[in-house]
């Protein structure tokens, strides 16, 4: 895709997303999500031309001016938008898909300092919420969505939502995610069930204590007798 149809792209995002938005014209002028990000569309095509020094010379630049570092190696997808992006972070080694939305104060960045891929990629339709941290060489699935204020550094399945620090998986695909956790909570069938037993036992030992039957086993505790009130005495 041309530069033209990248940054075209990019600006009729906001005027779609965003009920905030009074029209191209408020976009173009107000907007510095938009502002950095066109300037990193011109800026990537520098630093894949090879072009020492200028493009991150003038990336320091944009950065000054809009408060978004987005690193011109980056790889960044169609119909990007950043809003109130305000201290918004996007790493050298960072890949991101279609159709991404961050907000304020978002950081896709590193956890280590060696050469390589160090940092997140994300997938398509990811939307990343304010002060969250994706770190390091992990992959956010397509369509998954980064709760504000969460730090992320293990991979998202698609289609997971993602809150909390350390950042936790609690739905997928719109319903709750079962997860470690909540599978070393869950009950004990069979000792639900012997549990249940013990306590018709000691129901029936205060029935038959009522009509004089002596009994020698232990009662379960807090049993409640109302469960046999049912039980009649022989005749």
């Amino acid at each position: 895709m041309s530069l033209f149809a990248d940054v075209l792209a990019d600006w009729r995002v906001p005027v779609e997303k965003d009920p905030a938005a009074r029209g191209y014209l408020d976009v173009l002028l107000s907007y510095p999500g938009f502002h950095a990000v066109t300037a990193y569309r011109v800026l990537h095509r520098l630093w894949g031309a090879r072009i020492p020094l200028l493009p991150r010379f003038l990336a320091n630049i944009v950065r000054t001016l809009t408060g978004i570092e987005i690193h011109p190696a980056a790889k960044i997808g169609k119909r990007f938008f950043i809003d109130h992006g305000m201290g918004v972070l996007i790493g050298e080694t960072s890949e991101i898909g279609d159709d991404v939305t961050l907000y304020k104060n978002v950081t896709l960045g590193g956890t280590s300092l060696g050469p390589g891929k160090r940092h997140p990629t994300l997938g398509n339709d990811v939307v990343v919420g304010t002060n969250a941290c994706v770190l390091g060489a992990i992959v956010v699935g397509d369509g998954a969505r980064i709760g504000a204020g969460s730090v992320v550094v293990r991979d998202v399945p698609p289609n997971a939502t993602v809150v909390g620090i350390p950042g936790r998986i609690v739905l997928v695909a719109g319903k709750p995610a079962v997860t470690r956790t909540a599978l070393v909570d869950m009950p004990d069938p069979q000792g639900m069930v012997v549990q249940q037993l013990a306590e018709r036992v000691a129901a029936l030992e205060v029935k038959l204590a009522e009509f004089g039957v002596p009994t020698q086993a232990r009662r379960a505790p807090s049993v409640n007798p109302a469960i046999f009130d049912d039980v009649s005495p022989a005749i």
